[in-house]
């Protein structure tokens, strides 16, 4: 499905909202992040101090996306949302990596997207511009539809990305898993069937990354079961502007059912081979 981009809609100028309030969500936080988080007295008060950051962050960008950009719409992962007039939404996740940021993992991003058509609904929306930033490293990824996809360093030069595409067997591949105990356990049978098959596998934590990372080379390849529009939908334009595939299992759209990102040769190969072990682990999951 092609959806237009609305008359006068400049994504250069999305991805510099994008970038700016992904910053600022980044500095939050981390600056208000308690220093002992890891290590409270339970995991559910240490839960539930996440979950106030994530909805701290999420107020944040949604006051400022308001200010800056009052007729588009917002969506996000946590409470708060709202309808637009311009044909934009914002797409956005305050904390993607959450149990890396209760950790002191410094693998966490703040992503924010600009996208049209309706995100709630699979296959009837696409990003046009985004930005996901890890607040710790300082790293800015950035991509505008049709425009190219980026990777700055704090206030460094940007340089702009391009995705490797080396064969299966050589291909460094990320991966993540969900919450539910019922789908971990059918991702970890994904993956042993999977495993042999690459060079290596790494699960980093933050899906927005992983699709970033995968636009910079250092992932060949990634893929996942169980993202969110709000997980994917900034990674999703940075590596697909870097000249990745992102789809899913069957070249669609990605979706919540699988999420594959890679080169056009080692997205093919991976596309055939998980084809194969999904056959075999069984689709059905959600008994």
């Amino acid at each position: 499905m092609t959806i237009p981009l609305p008359e006068g809609i400049d994504p250069r100028v999305l991805v510099a909202v994008a970038e700016q309030v992904a910053v600022e969500a980044g500095r939050l936080i981390v600056d208000e992040r308690p220093p002992d988080l890891g290590v409270a007295e339970t995991k559910s008060s240490a839960t539930d101090v996440v979950t106030v950051m994530d909805q701290r962050s999420q107020d944040l960008l949604l006051t400022r996306l308001a200010e800056l950009r009052p007729q588009d719409g917002f969506a996000g992962e946590e409470r708060g949302g709202r309808a637009g007039s311009s044909g934009i939404t914002w797409v956005v996740d305050p904390i993607d990596g959450t149990v890396n940021y209760l950790y002191g993992i410094p693998a966490y991003a703040v992503s924010v997207a600009a996208v049209v058509g309706d995100p709630s609904t699979a296959g009837a929306w696409r990003p046009v511009a985004g930005a996901v930033v890890n607040p710790v490293t300082g790293e800015r990824f950035t991509a505008t539809l049709g425009g190219g996809a980026r990777r700055a360093v704090r206030d460094g030069d940007a340089r702009t990305l391009r995705v490797t595409d080396t064969e299966l067997g050589l291909a460094l591949c990320g991966t993540g898993f969900g919450y539910d105990a019922e789908r971990r356990r059918w991702q970890g049978e994904v993956l042993a069937g999977l495993l042999p098959r690459v060079r290596d596998i790494r699960r980093l934590g933050s899906a927005a990354l992983d699709l970033c990372r995968v636009a910079d080379g250092s992932l060949d390849v990634y893929y996942e079961r169980g993202l969110n529009p709000w997980d994917m939908a900034a990674g999703w334009l940075v590596a697909a502007e870097a000249g990745a595939l992102v789809t899913d299992l069957d070249g669609g759209h990605p979706t919540d059912t699988m999420t594959l990102a890679g080169g056009p040769a080692v997205h093919r190969a991976l596309g055939s081979v998980l084809g194969e072990v999904v056959a075999h682990v069984g689709r059905e999951i959600d008994r």
